[in-house]
């Protein structure tokens, strides 16, 4: 069985470690990406307050050896879903089974100004090279703005508020500067009130000012301001933004979305093209976009495939469940819970915040990359 994997994030690599090791060489994977190496998204915020060493993070996709697995490091030119051949920079391949994990892009250029005037840190780029503009921030009126929805990881705006406040405590610049957070949701954490309760808690505790309910809608370079959704304007010394989140190009010009998507059953996460699925923030299946949420629908599409190789009965379905972990600042981390099934409103829970899940939180990270990369 010929399986093509488009994306090494959570998904791709949960996708194709699963079937290397049900599997072996009775399967022939190729997993494509355009990148080199893999990161964390909570080691982005690592690197960016200095905690971490960009070069401490980075797992090399050439490290990947697995039976029945090729790496190709390629970008992606055209999908089609009816024949299941890629075209890439590197020739075509031709699949018996596609696996879509492209992830979502990120649009810097459409928010007006926050280019010129601003910092993005949800690329691996943006956040390593706010490590060098952070250290020699000096004090000031801090905003972080995220400009829609949806967006990855819905806490890390949250985090990246309170990392910056622990962070100009630690200098001694708190006194002389202000943090504003701009999140277009009505509480930090929607799905759990109780996470959201704990978060507004650590706002209030370290006066960052919360603004629900908005976005940022353009950045004004020259006279300092960020522009919210409502008109209202906002002075800034230092803009840290979420950018607007999008398919890939490759992914729409391929025809594959609808509205902005690749939808998906909810459960198999298989799309209307035979198959062919698709994982993780691609997709518009009805979760947060997030690496967890990914890491478990590409579980469901992995055992489903061994499950034909192999023969038997049907995996089960996904059941829209997922655990982050948030930093709460002075290495205390919570762990919150939560659960989407369709027809139902989501629900979460929150255990901490505490140093002791920290570790939990290692461990995580630890235990992905032993199993992705062998190490």
């Amino acid at each position: 069985m010929r399986v093509t994997v488009l994306g090494a994030g959570f998904g791709g690599l949960e996708v194709t470690t699963r079937l290397s090791e049900a599997l072996g060489e009775d399967v022939e994977v190729v997993l494509i990406d355009r990148t080199d190496d893999f990161v964390f998204g909570f080691a982005k915020l690592d690197v960016m307050f200095g905690r971490r060493l960009p070069e401490q993070v980075r797992h090399r996709y050439a490290d990947i050896v697995k039976p029945g697995v090729r790496f190709v490091s390629a970008d992606v030119l055209h999908i089609d879903p009816v024949t299941r051949r890629v075209e890439t920079s590197e020739g075509a391949f031709d699949a018996d089974v596609l696996v879509i994990a492209l992830g979502a892009d990120l649009d810097v250029a459409a928010t007006p100004g926050l280019v010129e005037g601003g910092h993005e840190f949800y690329t691996e780029a943006g956040a390593f090279a706010l490590r060098d503009v952070l250290a020699a921030f000096d004090g000031g009126r801090v905003i972080v703005g995220v400009t829609s929805t949806p967006y990855k990881c819905p806490p890390a705006p949250s985090e990246a508020a309170l990392l910056m406040d622990e962070l100009l405590r630690t200098r001694g610049l708190r006194d002389r500067s202000e943090i504003t957070l701009v999140l277009p949701l009505p509480s930090p954490v929607p799905p759990s009130p109780e996470a959201s309760k704990a978060l507004l808690a650590a706002f209030a505790e370290r006066d960052i000012e919360f603004r629900p309910g908005r976005a940022v809608r353009r950045v004004d370079p020259r006279r300092r301001v960020a522009v919210l959704d409502d008109g209202e304007e906002l002075a800034y010394d230092l803009f840290l933004g979420v950018p607007v989140h999008r398919a890939p190009e490759v992914v729409a010009k391929s025809g594959l979305t609808t509205n902005g998507w690749i939808a998906v059953d909810r459960s198999t996460l298989e799309t209307s093209w035979p198959d062919v699925c698709a994982v993780g923030d691609v997709t518009s299946v009805g979760t947060p976009k997030a690496g967890v949420f990914a890491e478990g629908q590409a579980a469901v599409v992995a055992d489903a495939i061994i499950k034909r190789a192999r023969g038997g009965t049907q995996a089960p379905g996904y059941d829209g469940r997922g655990v982050c972990y948030v930093e709460f600042g002075g290495d205390r981390v919570g762990i919150v819970d939560v659960t989407f099934r369709s027809g139902e409103a989501p629900t979460g829970t929150l255990e901490g915040p505490s140093r002791e899940l920290a570790a939990v939180k290692t461990e995580f990270g630890r235990s992905r990359a032993e199993r992705w990369f062998g190490r």
